[in-house]
Parts: structure tokens; C-alpha cells; sequence
């Protein structure tokens, strides 16, 4: 009992102190590239080597999940939780919203059965519930014509916000803000007006190396972020708004001005990463590592592949500069 009052007691500390500043951390997937889905010691390991990335003074201490299902289960609870309990690390939990209301009913029932199994040691870390991860981006024909699978149409996702309040009301998630991850564009567009009515919080994803219609090169990269970040926020009606993937390429193909290298990794790091951080914004890097298995082009991981805790940084983590160049 004594360990277990302990470890309350440092989540708390630990979610009081991040909120303050800005929750900080990387978008953790379900499965590695090749299918095989990732085990509580691949999560924590993974937790772990976030904390003791040199350069970052221990800050990167919250993940950011896709989904509360275990891959490859219908509603089995991931393994990242138990994970993240043994590491304290704080969670952004996502509810996959893409796949129908039958795989929707897994991620509520997983949902469940984790605030159930794991009660306030596990309550206690979440910062934050996201349903669905650009489900409306999909759906528009810039994706569709790019395979991008599907998503949700807005009054589905409606619905899914809705159960997944019913689903925590009356528990100790009751009250934990509910939001929504899409790209800026899916934000702006009006027709998905009524979704944003219904959040705590928009989670914003914004790359600007994919951005082709519009000056993407690295010299541009801070403008074009922030360009997109504030017409989120002037579409977001009030609500908080988090930035919940964003990154540049180290291994890439060049989209329009935007050219991937660690390089350029590295001034995008400084230009746009360091700046949300020094202005406490709630913060989420994609990503930690891609190149686990195989070579995924473009590849955004500050680490390649191999031991995370003995591959070097592809590029320098720290904030050097004590002004940043912000519009």
C-alpha cells in the first residue's frame, strides 16, 4: 500500500508540473513496421529512452496513443498502460474513430476495462482523451486520392465523442478534457464546425514539409507552421488548441521546396519545436523512432534504427538559441 500511495503521489507532482509548463512527448503507434504489435516492454523501453534523450533534459515525459486496443485484439486494453504506469509517464489516450462504430465499441470497452483494472494509477497519468486521428482529413478528396484510407465522416464523429463522455461519466476520467486530432485543414473547414463545438481541446497536426502548395522550404518552415497554427486557433471557437504531430524528415523524398536531412531536421527542431516549448504549448513530436523495421520514406524519427538507448541522435535535441524567430 505504501508503494502504491507513493506512486499516486509522484503522478500527481508529475501531472501538476507538466501541465504547468506544457505537456511534452512523442506519438507512440500500436505496432512496429512490420505488423507485430508492440508489448508493454517495447512501450516502456521506449518511455524510457524518451526520458534520457541527451539534449532534452528529461522533459519528453508524456506519450500520445492512437488507440486503447491492444493490435490484433478487438478490445483487450493496450499495453502501453500498464507501461506507462510503471514509468510515470503521463498519456494523451486516443480512441481509433476510423474503422466503424463495431471497432469503436472496442476502444469504449477497453476504456473501461483500463480505468476498472488499473484505477487511479492509471486515471491519474491521463492528461487527455483524443477521439479519432485525422478521420476528417480522410475523408476529403486530397486523401482519398492519396489512399489515405478511411475516416469519419463529422456527425460519426459526433456520435463517438458523445459515447466516449458517456462511457467516463461518474468515473475518475470524468472531467478529463476530450478533444479531437486532425490536420489544420480539417480544423478550418467549416462544415466540421459542429465537431469543434463538441471538444475540450483540438489537436492540431501541421507539417509543413508536406504543405506543397505553399513556400515549405526549411527557410519558410516557422512561418508556414505558425501560419496554420493560428488559423487553428482563430476556427477553434475558444478552445484550447494542442499540437499533437508535427515534425521534419531526416530520409525523405523533396515535396515542392521541402527537402528532407537531419539537417534541416535539426533547424526546424530549433525554429518550431523549441519555440512551443518555450511558450508552454502541450506538445506531442512524431516521433521518437520509424526506422525500427524496415525503411519507411519519409522517416521522422530523431533516432534510427537499432537499441534506442545506444543509437546516437540524428540530430541535436537541445534549445539553444534564447529568442526564437515567432510570428
Amino acid at each position: 500500500m505504501r508503494l502504491l500511495s507513493s506512486l499516486l503521489a509522484s503522478a500527481a507532482v508529475l501531472t501538476s508540473v507538466e501541465a504547468q509548463n506544457g505537456y511534452k512527448g512523442f506519438n507512440y503507434g500500436a505496432f512496429f513496421n512490420n505488423q507485430v504489435p508492440k508489448k508493454q516492454v517495447d512501450f516502456e523501453y521506449e518511455f524510457r529512452a524518451a526520458r534520457q534523450l541527451p539534449g532534452t533534459n528529461g522533459q519528453f515525459t508524456s506519450a500520445r496513443l492512437y488507440s486503447m486496443v491492444q493490435w490484433q485484439t478487438q478490445n483487450t486494453v493496450i499495453e502501453a498502460i500498464q507501461a506507462a504506469i510503471n514509468t510515470q509517464t503521463t498519456l494523451l489516450l486516443g480512441m481509433w474513430a476510423s474503422s466503424g462504430q463495431e471497432a469503436f465499441n472496442g476502444e469504449i470497452s477497453a476504456l473501461k476495462t483500463a480505468i476498472q483494472q488499473y484505477g487511479k494509477a492509471f486515471t491519474d497519468l491521463v492528461v487527455g482523451i483524443s477521439v479519432g486521428s485525422e478521420d476528417l482529413y480522410r475523408i476529403t478528396p486530397t486523401s482519398i486520392q492519396n489512399g489515405g484510407g478511411p475516416g469519419a465522416q463529422p456527425a460519426e464523429l459526433l456520435n463517438y465523442i458523445r459515447q466516449t463522455r458517456d462511457a467516463v461519466r461518474g468515473t475518475a476520467l470524468e472531467g478529463k478534457p476530450i478533444g479531437h486530432v486532425d490536420t489544420w485543414t480539417a480544423f478550418v473547414n467549416g462544415s466540421n464546425a459542429a465537431v469543434i463545438s463538441e471538444l475540450d481541446f483540438l489537436g492540431m497536426d501541421g507539417y509543413p514539409y508536406f504543405q506543397t502548395t505553399m513556400a515549405n522550404s526549411i527557410e519558410n518552415a516557422n512561418r508556414t507552421f505558425y501560419d496554420s497554427l493560428d488559423a487553428t486557433v482563430r476556427a477553434a471557437q475558444g478552445k484550447p488548441v494542442w499540437v499533437t504531430e508535427t515534425g521534419w524528415p531526416v530520409i525523405g523524398a523533396q515535396q515542392n521546396q521541402a527537402v528532407a536531412s537531419a539537417e534541416n531536421a535539426r533547424i526546424y527542431w530549433e525554429d518550431v519545436s523549441c519555440s512551443l516549448m518555450a511558450k508552454g504549448v502541450n506538445f506531442y513530436y512524431y516521433m521518437l523512432q520509424e526506422a525500427q523495421y524496415g525503411n519507411p520514406s519519409p522517416d521522422f524519427g530523431v533516432k534510427g534504427p537499432g537499441d534506442l538507448m545506444q543509437v546516437p541522435n540524428r540530430f541535436d535535441l537541445s534549445c539553444v538559441r534564447q529568442s526564437f524567430f515567432l510570428v
